[in-house]
């Protein structure tokens, strides 16, 4: 299966900077949601760090609070120009809000959990991208599904076969994810800091 992709901000002429726009990438099941959530408590008293909430047309869950929104509402906001990006993946459409355009303008760093076919567009858009990949084996990703068992998740194969033909959707840092999740939430830690780190 291919996600696809609509931008609301790729076709703008100036790329949207000083501030930085960190894009979390992977496969389901590599443990974004896990290290992205201990990542933002690593930068809680950084006020120049935001986490924006996703837009999702699916119920929120316990590892991630997402604003749950109606098909409807999703593409009434969509075709209002709401969102400073937009796309679809396994039966679900997925947005972030206009306003990391402004947090972004103000010199702030913006962290999102995003689809890989995202990413062409967003560094066209946007002046300062850095793309983390955070991935694992293919039998710990389709363990780490069939553990979580949600049912928007579908069959754990095709999500495990999903891919995204883009070259310029490679990551500029990947995190495999195998060890313990506060060692490489750290990790990803630093990199939303600026900070050099070693594998």
């Amino acid at each position: 299966m291919t996600e696809t992709l609509t931008t609301a901000t790729a076709d703008q002429t100036a790329a949207i900077g000083p501030g930085r726009l960190v894009l979390v990438v992977g496969p389901s099941g590599a443990g974004k949601d896990t290290l992205l959530g201990l990542a933002k408590a690593a930068c809680a008293d950084d006020g120049n760090v935001v986490f924006p909430r996703r837009v999702i047309t699916r119920e929120a869950s316990a590892s991630e609070e997402n604003e749950e929104v109606s098909i409807g509402t999703f593409q009434e906001a969509s075709a209002r120009g709401d969102y400073a990006m937009h796309w679809e993946a396994h039966g679900h459409c997925y947005a972030l809000w206009r306003a990391i355009d402004d947090e972004i303008r103000a010199g702030r760093t913006i962290v999102a959990n995003v689809s890989r076919t995202v990413i062409g567009a967003m560094r066209r858009a946007y002046a300062d991208v850095v793309v983390v990949s955070i991935t694992a084996p293919p039998n710990v990703l389709a363990e780490r599904i069939a553990m979580r068992a949600r049912s928007s998740d579908g069959m754990v194969e095709s999500r495990l076969r999903r891919t995204v033909e883009d070259a310029s959707a490679a990551p500029d840092v990947t995190i495999v994810n195998i060890s313990s999740a506060e060692y490489h939430a750290r990790q990803l830690a630093r990199v939303i800091k600026g900070e050099k780190w070693h594998e």
